[in-house]
């Protein structure tokens, strides 16, 4: 298992948990204040904490889904939304902390479907095939995503249609497939397009007659 942060949760030092809390209702946010002084919103999987004390300005980058409904919404409740170079809106909760807001940002294509055991099913029958042969290296080439070397042992060859190959675990190879748009499985299982035109060419005399 992978270290580091599992969550994050923003703070918010506000004076009138209420008042924040119809603020932020207008980005989607609900939830009731606790007996502690605290008020735990959520936003789907989001989680954002209130705490009523002495406010400390902060500021808060929400991605929304509509923009301009958004703004709409801020507007129509009495707070101004300005435009702001990037093409951020910017607002101004209760307590004065600064919120920028901004479309959400493109989502990566879904990871293909998998296999009862957890596997892509491509990837898995990749895998299966590169096992069977030698030439793979000991562990993934492709690393993580802060340039950290994986000990995992390399499973799946990719490549792409300018000829670089990698080999990387199963869990760096999904990752890499999802996100680099030009990488595919080499799965070297004998069946690339070589092989197919070659078995595609008619023998001379089976030409002549279905002439």
């Amino acid at each position: 298992m992978r270290s580091g942060v599992q969550a994050q949760m923003p703070v918010l030092y506000v004076g009138d948990a209420d008042a924040a809390g119809r603020f932020y209702a207008l980005f989607g946010y609900t939830g009731q204040p606790g007996g502690d002084g605290r008020f735990h919103l959520r936003c789907g999987e989001l989680t954002l904490l209130l705490v009523e004390a002495t406010a400390v300005p902060a500021a808060l980058y929400l991605h929304v889904d509509d923009v301009a409904a958004t703004t709409d919404r801020l507007v129509a409740a009495g707070h101004p939304v300005d435009q702001v170079p990037g093409g951020e809106c910017r607002t101004i909760d209760p307590d004065g902390n600064t919120v920028l807001f901004t479309r959400s940002p493109v989502r990566p294509a879904p990871a293909p479907q998998a296999e009862p055991d957890g596997r892509p099913s491509h990837v898995r029958r990749a895998a299966a095939v590169a096992a069977r042969r030698d030439g793979a290296p000991a562990h993934c080439q492709i690393g993580g995503p802060r340039g950290e070397p994986c000990a995992d042992p390399a499973e799946v060859k990719l490549a792409d249609s300018w000829g670089d190959t990698v080999w990387g675990c199963l869990t760096h190879a999904d990752e890499t497939l999802v996100n680099a748009r030009g990488a595919f499985l080499a799965s070297e299982d004998g069946t690339g397009l070589a092989a197919y035109l070659t078995a595609r060419r008619t023998r001379p005399e089976e030409a002549a007659v279905a002439g």
